[in-house]
């Protein structure tokens, strides 16, 4: 909003939040549950959303035969017209080629992305990392970081949990956390997250999933498996100040084993 002289109000705590609407989605390196590899139909659920940041996790570039080779990351970035921010967790040479094998995390962007790091993660088996990002708002700024936290144990759960919060020592840094973590909200390896942070879907005035029928699990935010999902593993966490307007699971059409989470955001401005 501008005054009658169409100056622009200076960003502070008496000028309204910033609204940003983020979905998490768990892609399957875009593989539906009918097990075809579909990238222009995961183009097409993400465009649906009308989303300021996407944070996708399980993303191939270049990873084999079962994404058909492709750079998925750029692919998409370039289908919905969004600046990119890649994360891998996997990253190994080809043999005899000069790219090299990668999957991971990608944060998707129509606002400006100031700052993007790479942060391994703590334990074993199947590689992990947390992709960080700074996002330009109009009058503030956002840090999102999006993650995929292991299946091996709680343990190691709790230890890249640990790490998360600790990306966000800065008690001024207005931020989110978001992902696949591989556990309930209210499992026990997330207690340092909840130390900080304050799940988004308990915060959401207005909430809808894709439940339907199944009245006795409507409103939970469930998200896996796609076909009838019966956990909420897919969250979106927000640091203290940052408020949340809605949450909605929406129907993926197929083209994971997730479904998408949406969270519309409301920013406090001049942070």
């Amino acid at each position: 909003m501008t005054d009658p002289h169409g100056v622009k109000p200076a960003p502070g705590p008496d000028q309204p939040p910033i609204p940003v609407r983020l979905v998490t989605f768990n892609t399957h390196h875009g593989v539906g549950d009918d097990r075809r590899h579909d990238l222009p139909r995961l183009a097409k659920v993400l465009a649906a959303a009308e989303a300021d940041v996407i944070c996708l996790q399980e993303v191939d570039r270049h990873f084999g035969d079962r994404s058909e080779d492709v750079d998925q990351a750029l692919l998409l970035s370039r289908a919905l017209d969004m600046q990119l921010a890649w994360g891998p967790a996997i990253d190994e040479p080809r043999p005899g080629e000069g790219r090299r094998r990668q999957y991971g995390n990608a944060l998707l962007s129509r606002l400006p992305i100031l700052i993007s790091d790479v942060h391994p993660l703590p334990g074993s088996g199947e590689p992990r990392s947390a992709l960080r990002t700074l996002v330009e708002l109009d009058g503030g700024a956002l840090w999102v970081t999006t993650t995929h936290l292991t299946t091996r144990s709680a343990a190691e759960r709790a230890e890249q949990v640990a790490l998360l919060r600790g990306l966000f020592e800065d008690p001024m840094a207005t931020g989110v956390v978001v992902g696949d973590l591989n556990a309930a909200p209210d499992a026990p390896e997330l207690a340092a997250l909840r130390e900080g942070f304050r799940d988004a879907w308990e915060l959401a005035p207005d909430r809808d999933d894709q439940a339907r029928w199944r009245f006795w699990q409507r409103d939970e935010g469930l998200t896996h498996p796609a076909r009838s999902p019966h956990v909420r593993i897919d969250q979106v966490w927000v640091t203290e100040g940052i408020g949340v307007g809605g949450a909605r699971v929406l129907d993926g059409a197929g083209a994971s084993d997730h479904l998408p989470l949406a969270v519309d955001l409301l920013v406090p401005s001049g942070v």
